[in-house]
């Protein structure tokens, strides 16, 4: 694979949501840690996980709780109500856009990056779904929402 032009790259990242897209969309170990690399030069903080279901309700149930491990294990969020709220909003506005004219019987396979700075979070999912082997394709969905100010 032709290696990345990373001021190119770098140039392209506007924002936490360009960031956890293009996160999300790595398939490789390799790829995945030179755009980790980037984004930690960018004082980006960020994690990575993927989250795999049969069917729209296995699927709604184990991705929030994955992604809401995932950032707090990662001490991307805290357990305050203004993180909390900014991180669900994010991941429900992902899922949507995940889930367009999918049908419940559908299985699903993604990555998730959550990305944040200091006032936004952005969660990216990138992955595989289908009915049947011969159906599998790919989806993508992406939420952000600002992260407030505690109290």
């Amino acid at each position: 694979m032709k290696q990345m032009n990373e001021p190119l790259m770098r140039s392209s990242i506007r924002s936490v949501g360009t960031a956890a897209m293009l996160l999300a969309l790595t398939r490789t170990i390799a790829d995945e840690e030179g755009v980790k690399a980037m984004l930690a030069d960018m004082e980006y903080r960020y994690v990575v996980t993927e989250v795999g279901g049969s069917g729209q309700d296995e699927f709604q149930a184990k991705s929030t709780r994955a992604i809401i491990g995932a950032a707090l294990n990662g001490g991307l969020v805290t357990k305050s109500p203004t993180n909390y709220h900014a991180l669900l909003h994010a991941i429900e506005e992902a899922k949507r856009g995940m889930m367009v004219n999918m049908a419940s019987s559908t299985s699903v396979a993604v990555k998730i990056a959550i990305v944040r700075d200091a006032n936004w979070i952005a969660v990216a999912l990138f992955g595989e779904s289908a009915i049947h082997p011969m159906t599998n394709h790919e989806r993508a969905g992406m939420g952000i929402m600002h992260l407030g100010t505690d109290a």
